[in-house]
Parts: structure tokens; sequence; C-alpha cells
């Protein structure tokens, strides 16, 4: 089986969805991961910044093991002003390449712009006619995107699917700790205590140890 994460940046596919893409893999499945955005010289990053990240990516793709990266290259928190039928284009021409039978996009609702086009431009790129042979399209969140969200009904992140990660939790902190400043301590959103007590809670729901809820947006079988 051929599964996707599409990421609006580096460090997404691990909060959204790192414990079940190890379980993907300890399965046997392919994984894939598309990178909307990146860092660059010409936005005015430092280039010891651009290098470090590029490495991190490349670490952090080694731990998980993906078939093949995908890196977009548009500007980070700039996916606003890139022409919408860009987008698209680019995200169907990997879709179409790799046809991956499950997909995991970020939450349509997430405070930064940048997951709200990524999900609004991936979703135009995964139509049944065009996509046949995906089966399965899942929405994850991200702990400090998700939760800050205003509190509107239209907003709510109401989870239908669990994946039992209880194996993978221990990994997918380790995997987080690669991408440098991205971690602090509790109680910074993005801190040890933090993604357990979120894996935790979204546990009880299921009667589970840790795991990594999601929205089911398609689901053929």
């Amino acid at each position: 089986m051929k599964v996707m994460v599409v990421a609006p940046h580096p460090d997404d596919e691990t909060l959204g969805c790192g414990g079940t893409l190890l379980k993907h893999k300890a399965a046997g499945d392919e994984i894939y991961w598309l990178i909307m955005t990146n860092i660059s010289g010409e936005e005015g990053y430092d280039e010891k910044k651009v290098q470090d990240r590029q490495q991190e990516i490349e670490m952090v793709a080694g731990e998980y093991g993906f078939e093949y990266i995908f890196k977009l290259d548009f500007p980070t928190t700039k996916l606003d002003i890139i022409p919408r039928n860009k987008l698209i284009n680019s995200i169907s021409k990997v879709i179409d390449r790799v046809k991956p039978e499950i997909i995991y996009l970020p939450n349509r609702n997430d405070i930064h712009s940048d997951h709200k086009i990524t999900f609004d431009t991936a979703i135009s790129s995964v139509k049944t006619f065009r996509c046949p042979f995906i089966r399965k399209l899942l929405m994850y969140e991200v702990v400090s995107e998700t939760e800050f969200t205003p509190p509107l009904q239209n907003n709510s992140f109401i989870p239908n699917s669990f994946s039992d990660i209880s194996k993978f939790m221990d990994k997918k902190i380790s995997i987080m700790n690669l991408y440098k400043g991205e971690m602090r301590e509790y109680p910074f959103p993005r801190s040890v205590e933090n993604l357990k007590a979120l894996a935790t809670f979204r546990g009880a729901t299921a009667g589970i140890r840790y795991v990594e809820a999601f929205m089911m947006i398609k689901d053929i079988w």
C-alpha cells in the first residue's frame, strides 16, 4: 500500500501523524512525504539556518524510511500569495506520480494560513474522477495550530478515526527532537509533555494508551 503525508512545513508530518507513518512503515507500506514549503536565502533566512533545515529533513526522512521526499519549495508563510492553480498543479503532479491509496492532510481550519491553503489546494487535487486510486483521505491535527483556531462550531476538529501509536510514541518524540528549536519546555505547546498529553487524551476516547486522531474525509472499502 502507498501512503502519502502532505505537510505544509517540515515537522507537521511528525506532529500530525508521525506515529501512524511509523506504523505504516512497520506494516510494510510505502510512505511518501510531500512538503509544500521551504526556507531560502532569497527569503531572508541565514545560510546556516537553510543548510541546517535541509539536513534535518534528510535525518527525519531517514528515521521514517520514506520512499521519496517531494519538496515543492514554495516560500514558507507565503502560500497565500501563490496562485492557487500553481499550487494545485504542483500537488496533482506528485499525486499522479505516486498514486497513493491513503493521504494524510492538515486540518482545514488550522490557524496557520499555510495549513489552510495546503488543505484547500490538496483537496482540489484529489477528486475521485481524477484519482480513483485514493481510498482514504484523513485530516490530522497539529499542536499549536489546530487548538488555537477560534472556538467556533464550524472550526472544530472532531476526530472519528483513531490510530494506536503506543509502540511508536517514543520514536515520534525522538524524531520531533531532530527539528532543532521546534520543541521547548512545557507549557510550550510543542513539548514532550504536551505531545504525550494529546496522545493520551485522544487515546482515552479510544481506550488506548497513545493515539493519533484524525477526521476521516473519505473511506472507500
